[in-house]
């Protein structure tokens, strides 16, 4: 089995933030949802979305920090901060495009998501299962799937164009 990734599904999300609860208090020992490493969205209407760290691979937030403290871990491919290098400069906080990274003003220092060392929490807890950790290839399929279901219906009209043309 090849690497894993925490997937999120929003259509399966019904916004009862339980993931926020359990990360709050499995990684700071607080409830409060403020320090919790991953957030839940709501969006128009009734439209719930969770966003955690993607764990890029062209991580903005590595190539900001200008004490190195950001590093990728090979074990799970994760971006990690190492808090010994650290200065809580915050430039991470501010180049995540996903607003994955947070600070943590009680502690004063940066803080993101570090996949539960392998069993992510909020993966646990979540009911309604629109969280998973699961491998990058079956992430990887059901996007290149749908994006191929998208495209589909314009290719026909495209080849219907040309056809009689």
């Amino acid at each position: 089995m090849g690497e894993k990734v925490l997937h999120i599904d929003p259509q399966k999300c019904t916004g009862c933030m339980q993931c926020e609860g359990v990360c709050a208090v499995w990684c700071s020992a607080s409830g409060n949802p403020s320090v919790s490493r991953i957030r839940v969205l709501k969006w128009e209407g009734s439209l719930f979305v969770p966003m955690a760290c993607r764990q890029c691979e062209e991580a903005p937030c590595m190539a900001v920090c200008p004490k190195e403290a950001l590093y990728r871990d090979g074990a799970l491919n994760r971006v990690m901060v190492d808090y010994t290098r650290c200065i809580s400069c915050r430039m991470c906080v501010a180049a995540c495009p996903f607003g994955a990274m947070g600070f943590d003003a009680g502690r004063q220092r940066v803080f993101k998501c570090d996949l539960c060392d392998g069993d992510p929490r909020c993966v646990r807890f979540c009911l309604p299962g629109a969280l998973s950790y699961t491998a990058s290839e079956t992430v990887q399929y059901r996007r290149i799937r749908h994006a191929a279901q998208k495209q589909a219906p314009i290719k026909e009209a495209t080849h219907v164009l040309l056809s009689s043309e």
